[in-house]
């Protein structure tokens, strides 16, 4: 059963990462290209603390055993600092459980929360035993009064809490001991008791606490509700049956006048109650349900608050990640209407949760004090019947879960992990109220974007921070008009919008920007909160992207571009928008990717190899969908004009003069040929070279203009009987390339050569080629072994089975004479070019005067009457023989070829030659032929000799 679910889940998390939603930034900022303000200090970290005093001016930033306030409007401007550290004694207790020194053993300042005017509530988590303390704000001192930080504060810095300071009370969420297994929601007032939840897993199971604030009710409220705290949470299901831990998004609310109970839940809230948070894509049923942060945007009515999350899925590997928002009302409507649920028991004793169909007491369990249970005598909580009591303490959660708005996510997007999130109210110029969300990442990336009526639309991505790591807070602040991001390393500051980034009027309009509109006097895009209401009704601005509304701009000029023949030509086309892409028109044709020798990259063209056909008109195109308008948007980004960067002419004295007709019909007739018009050229001292006075047409179908300027020059004495071309007869690129494949030829002849050489030395080395070279060989080295070859030994073996009458005894009879031995040392001498292990295979005629049975010969048989057996490819004779006189390769001369069975060896040119005549057609057949024939045997001569 859990492996045939998992195997669903598995295919749905498939079909989730391959057909999700994906959704793009159209504009990407990196750290380097906007202007961010920066605050850090060298050996302080974990900036993750912020609070905004709006009426201080201040960033109060809370970091490692440090407190900072910083300029709201600069925070690069440090004001005041205080160092909270640990004692000794402190320190070393935190060492003694097991946790590290110099991570773990700190104070990570946790909680900051404003308390009045004047003072500041701050806890750290103090070497793993939370403390707190008041922050005088005057002189930026703590009091000295250290509380107990139990329940306040977590105990590990990587522990997740929240807190939110309502009238002087402190609401927190987090774990209550040292191992974090013992999570409440409490409250802590100085006025009253502690008031805490109830130590169940029906209460609270395993929560991740994200986020805690106040929802107030409006004095003209005629329920007369009490305010409420919500707290929003990731905890693991208790509801649902799963193979593993199911997490589930929750929201709770307690009431802020909750007493707790008179008999029944003394000091623990009587108003508790959670219901589950859904996010999820419904044509694919899959769920979100991790929630990492969310932000109430308040409006002017409790009931016109949104609820905006963050939320991403429980398996990670899936990569998506989404915002969905919900309404108070919605929210409201499932806390006091909503069906509770109730443990059941069922078979194997496995219980679960299911819907409570009995009578619900009154009044309604979990509810805040209304006049209606005023007027029967209910004030307090304290007064609540036991009955009303023990149902909310059995009956925490509720059935009905808060579905967002549109019952789908605001935006949903694939490969980014969001952390943090902040939303801001902002009018456009078409009178509408549009909501902007922006969203951090765990890479420290900061998304913009604006809820349109049907869309979402990512306007921006910034990199906040230099280093890829999480942005762990996030600020916004309306009066200064800039977003705070705390992480690790430092604190952020950016603008909300980056409107002078926009450099032209569609780029303005297409970025859709709410803040963003084009002035079409200051030809500039300006930011609407800055521009004064009167020139409000002049700008410019489409939330949809028709940028048709933006006036026509007269065209780009061309920029040239010259480039030396061969070379590479680099076009930039610097295209801000993720969302279009680029069309490149070359005389005003339309380039591919495939289209030769050019290469179509992100920021531009490279034309490589430039040729002159590559001569011409480029143009850069960005071509953008906008689908509000339903429609491609097409806008001219830069254009260039390439050239070939021609050498110059050869500098010299010359003279100018005008050529009649006649003269110009014979340079023309030179150019074109130049063997025919060599004697005119040459009996003059002048060369004519062409200029065209009008610039150089790229279409090749354009005649060249009448007026035409010629430029005689001296030219140099050359002999009358050569022939020197004409410099305009070749172009320069042509001579450039015919000067490089010279070399290139000269190069490869000579690496040939090398490698013709060394194969030569190899097999003269390795005995692979005739006997002259061999000896040679032998003579250079002077070497004296005689290691029979392999082959010739397989092939003797292979002799001396085939007949026990003609086997040869080499160590009884060293000196055998004699036909038959002759024969079989014949027999053995055979090379040939044969691979059969008979050796004697080869057909090939033989003229032998030592045999009568020529069947038995070989071509280059030896006479084994007055030498022993040897090879045709060994260094020197063997010396199984006495007679060195008769080696094969002696001094006296003797010859590889020499086949008589005479002990006499030829000493002159007419023996040798006539031997060699007597040898079979094998050379020839070798296409040796005649002259290598001749060569060859001088060159045995010589070695010989």
């Amino acid at each position: 059963m859990g492996f045939g679910v998992l195997g669903v889940f598995l295919g749905l998390l498939l079909e989730v990462s391959t057909h999700g939603p994906h959704a793009v930034p159209r504009t990407s900022w990196k750290h380097q290209d906007v202007d961010l303000l920066e605050f850090s200090e060298p050996g302080i970290f974990n900036y993750s603390t912020l609070l905004l005093s709006e009426e201080r001016d201040a960033l109060y930033v809370g970091a490692r055993e440090a407190i900072f306030e910083l300029s709201k409007k600069n925070v690069t401007v440090k004001n005041q600092k205080v160092q909270w550290t640990v004692t000794e004694n402190h320190m070393n207790m935190c060492t003694l459980k097991g946790k590290s020194k110099e991570r773990d053993c700190l104070n990570y300042i946790r909680v900051l929360q404003a308390v009045d005017h004047e003072r500041l509530y701050v806890c750290g988590t103090h070497a793993f035993q939370p403390q707190c303390d008041y922050l005088n704000l005057d002189d930026f001192s703590l009091a000295g009064q250290a509380e107990d930080g139990r329940g306040k504060c977590s105990f590990d810095p990587s522990q997740s809490f929240t807190t939110v300071m309502v009238d002087g009370e402190l609401y927190s969420g987090t774990a209550y001991n040292f191992l974090g297994s013992e999570p409440i929601i409490s409250r802590y007032s100085p006025s009253q008791s502690l008031l805490r939840t109830e130590y169940s897993t029906s209460w609270l199971n395993e929560p991740s606490f994200v986020f805690a604030n106040v929802i107030r009710e409006g004095k003209n409220r005629a329920a007369g509700e009490d305010d409420k705290i919500y707290y929003f949470f990731t905890e693991v299901s208790v509801e649902y049956e799963f193979f593993g831990k199911l997490l589930i998004p929750r929201v709770a609310r307690v009431c802020k006048g909750d007493l707790g109970g008179q008999r029944t839940l003394q000091k623990k809230w009587t108003s508790f109650l959670k219901a589950k948070l859904v996010c999820s894509m419904p044509e694919l049923n899959f769920v979100f349900n991790v929630v990492h942060d969310i932000f109430i945007l308040k409006g002017k009515d409790g009931r016109d608050t949104v609820f905006y999350g963050v939320f991403t899925s429980q398996w990670g590997n899936v990569g998506l990640s989404a915002v969905c928002a919900y309404n108070m009302t919605a929210v409201e409507e499932v806390f006091s209407k909503g069906k509770y649920m109730q443990k059941a028991t069922v078979e194997q004793s496995h219980t679960k949760w299911v819907r409570y169909n009995g009578i619900t007491p009154s009044p309604r369990p979990g509810a805040c004090i209304t006049n209606l249970m005023r007027q029967q005598n209910i004030n307090s909580s304290l007064h609540l019947p036991d009955k009303t009591l023990q149902f909310v303490k059995d009956h925490p959660l509720l059935e009905d879960p808060v579905l967002p708005i549109g019952n789908r996510p605001r935006l949903i997007t694939k490969d980014v992990n969001y952390t943090q999130l902040v939303v801001e109210k902002i009018q456009a110029l078409d009178g509408n109220i549009y909501d902007v969300i922006f969203t951090g990442t765990d890479k420290g990336v900061l998304h913009k974007s604006v809820v349109l009526q049907e869309e979402v639309h990512i306007v921006e991505e910034i990199q906040l921070l230099k280093n890829s790591e999480p942005i762990k807070s996030l600020l916004l602040s309306s009066k200064t008009r800039s977003v705070y991001a705390g992480s690790d390393s430092g604190v952020v500051q950016t603008p909300t919008a980056f409107c002078r980034k926009y450099l032209s009027c569609d780029d303005c309009v297409l970025a859709r920007d709410p803040y963003c509109a084009w002035d079409p006097n200051a030809a500039a895009c300006v930011n609407i909160l800055d521009t004064p209401r009167q020139r409000l009704r002049k700008l410019i601005q489409s939330l949809n992207g028709d940028a048709d509304k933006c006036p026509t701009v007269p065209q780009k000029d061309y920029q040239s571009v010259l480039v030396k023949p061969g070379s590479s030509a680099e076009l930039p086309c610097l295209v801000n928008s993720n969302l279009a892409h680029v069309m490149w028109k070359f005389n005003s044709s339309v380039l591919s990717e495939a289209s030769r020798f050019h290469f179509i990259a992100e920021n531009g063209l490279l034309v490589y190899s430039v040729a002159p056909e590559d001569q011409g008109h480029y143009e850069c195109w960005s071509i953008e969908w906008v689908p509000a308008v339903g429609k491609n948007f097409t806008r001219l980004l830069v254009r260039y004009v390439v050239k070939l960067d021609l050498p110059p002419p050869p500098q010299s004295t010359h003279a100018t003069r005008t050529l009649s007709s006649q003269e110009q019909s014979s340079v023309y007739a030179a150019e074109g040929n130049i063997e025919t018009q060599r004697d005119s050229l040459t009996s003059t001292s002048f060369t004519a070279t062409v200029h065209f006075t009008s610039p150089p047409q790229t279409d090749s179908s354009l005649t060249p203009p009448p007026s035409i300027t010629i430029k005689v020059q001296p030219k140099r004495n050359l002999p009358l009987n050569s022939v020197a071309p004409h410099p305009a007869s070749r172009e320069p690129e042509a001579e450039y390339l015919q000067r490089n494949n010279s070399v290139a030829l000269l190069f490869l002849f000579l690496l040939f050569f090398l490698l013709f050489l060394a194969a030569m030395v190899y097999n003269c080395y390795m005995q692979y080629l005739p006997a002259p070279c061999l000896k040679l060989r032998a003579a250079l080295l002077g070497t004296h072994k005689c290691s029979h070859q392999p082959e010739y030994r397989a092939c003797e073996a292979g002799l001396m089975e085939t007949s026990a009458t003609d086997k040869i005894n080499m160590t009884e009879q060293p000196t055998q004479n004699g036909s038959q031995a002759a024969q079989n040392l014949r027999a053995l001498r055979d090379t040939g070019y044969e691979t059969e292990p008979d050796c004697g295979n080869g057909q090939l005629p033989s003229h032998s005067f030592g045999s009568d049975s020529p069947s038995q010969e070989k071509p280059f048989d030896v006479d084994c009457d007055s030498q022993s057996i040897q090879f045709a490819d060994a260094d020197e004779p063997c010396s199984s023989s006495t007679d060195t006189s008769s080696s094969l390769f002696s001094s006296g001369g003797s010859t590889p070829f020499h086949s008589s069975s005479s002990s006499t060896k030829p000493h002159n040119v007419e023996a040798w030659e006539a031997e060699v005549r007597l040898l079979p057609p094998l050379l020839k057949d070798q296409a040796w032929g005649v002259h290598a024939q001749e060569s060859f045997l001088l060159f045995c001569l010589a070695l010989g000799e």
